[in-house]
């Protein structure tokens, strides 16, 4: 299990309703565990887009994020119907990758659901091969303080 991530105020946080669809649902009527890495990939990329790096950017740019490791902590299930807030935020940033944390609490009651992480490599287009992180993109992302 993770340790709890206390948010600072200078920790930018991105935020974003889900609204758990009957489609999400395994065979016990409640959100599929692996909806939960879907809707990480969704809010990363939402965060992302906010900031002015939308897929169509990062074309240009010849670079992506892409995927080294998920960790995901289930507390409690959510069911089709419910509505969750769902957060995320950059804690590290390094040369050539990130973590990035989420939270999904349940709108309704604030009760936590899920939290996780994933850590991201920046990787070229071009070579298929991890690149320097521009620092553009790392001032967006963290703060400077949680640069490395």
């Amino acid at each position: 299990m993770m340790k709890e991530e206390t948010l600072s105020p200078a920790t930018p946080v991105f935020q974003t309703v889900i609204t758990v669809l009957p489609t999400d649902a395994d065979e016990f009527e409640h959100a599929n565990n692996t909806r939960y890495i879907h809707w990480m990939q969704q809010v990363a990329i939402e965060h992302s887009t906010a900031l002015g790096w939308d897929a169509q950017r990062y074309q240009e740019n010849r670079t992506m994020w892409a995927v080294r490791r998920h960790i995901v902590d289930y507390i409690h299930p959510v069911y089709p119907g419910e509505k969750m807030l769902a957060e995320t935020w950059v804690t590290e940033m390094k040369n050539v990758s990130c973590i990035r944390k989420y939270r999904f609490t349940r709108e309704k009651d604030g009760l936590l659901i899920a939290k996780a992480e994933t850590c991201w490599a920046y990787i070229s287009l071009d070579t298929g091969k991890p690149v320097r992180v521009p620092e553009d993109i790392k001032k967006l992302f963290a703060p400077p303080a949680l640069e490395k």
